[in-house]
């Protein structure tokens, strides 16, 4: 397993959805809702501002324009003073509402002079975003609040005409194994169409006890015949290897202390 700055999710990151509460879902995921993970890399010594933003006003912010707060994360090695956030939306045309609306909101305005201000100039230098939607297979994105664990944030990227058959292999085997193996599943997501990554790229967050606990669960789901055997299965089907070389990549994720999602 290969670990790299969040920097490699460039083209990678920005959608998911489902109306969320502080207990759960507050609606059922129709199919049509967006999920966004969006990737702010700030100014040097500038984090902790935009950590200030974020938890004394952009989220009550979004709440008021119907963007609803996932969760927000920060890379375990973070050179580059980067925030993973995602936000969902009830569908396509509501993200492009919701966010019209937040941009021109007065109260926004104040904020983010004021932020940059104190700052001494700009906070973010940077924002990478993509559009996902849940797959037929994700558990539900729900809000939840445990203690001691750590988030994996990884990405697949398929050779053509592959991307069916890996859903197939997770549907019907990997994500039973992760249990098996003490990896739990958190939500799979496919970037929607008219983006880069559409048709070829896999989005999907785990949860570990820690990132040795990580090490060791990848170790023996590696080392098991089940998955030996549909790995093996999966890739007759395909062809060959169904990744394109290089084709896994992860970084490693905790909460941030306003983060809905622990």
């Amino acid at each position: 397993m290969r670990s790299y700055g969040v920097a490699t999710f460039a083209l990678l990151l920005v959608v998911w959805g489902s109306a969320l509460s502080a207990a759960g879902e507050s609606a059922a995921d129709n199919g049509e809702r967006i999920y966004e993970l969006r990737t702010y890399t700030t100014a040097p010594g500038k984090l902790d501002a935009l950590h200030a933003r974020f938890r004394n006003h952009t989220m009550k912010l979004f709440r008021k324009h119907g963007i609803t707060n996932v969760g927000y994360w920060v890379p375990i090695d973070n050179p580059e003073g980067k925030l993973v956030y995602i936000v969902s939306f009830p569908s396509v045309a509501a993200r492009q509402r919701a966010w019209k609306e937040f941009s021109a909101d007065p109260e926004w305005q104040k904020v983010f002079r004021e932020s940059r201000q104190k700052a001494g100039g700009p906070i973010v230098t940077k924002v990478e975003s993509i559009r996902m939607k849940r797959t037929d297979f994700s558990p539900p994105v729900r809000s939840e609040q445990k203690r001691d664990r750590v988030f994996e944030l990884r990405i697949y990227t398929t050779r053509e005409g592959c991307l069916p058959i890996l859903l197939a292999r997770f549907r019907d085997h990997t994500m039973k194994l992760f249990d098996k193996h003490g990896i739990s599943n958190v939500a799979y997501w496919v970037p929607i169409e008219g983006q880069p990554t559409s048709g070829h790229t896999l989005i999907y967050m785990l949860a570990h006890r820690s990132r040795e606990a990580a090490r060791r669960s990848f170790a023996s789901f590696l080392r098991d015949p089940a998955w030996i055997a549909a790995r093996d299965a999966s890739r007759q089907k395909a062809g060959g290897p169904l990744l394109v070389r290089d084709g896994i990549k992860s970084v490693f994720l905790k909460p941030t202390d306003y983060s809905p999602f622990k």
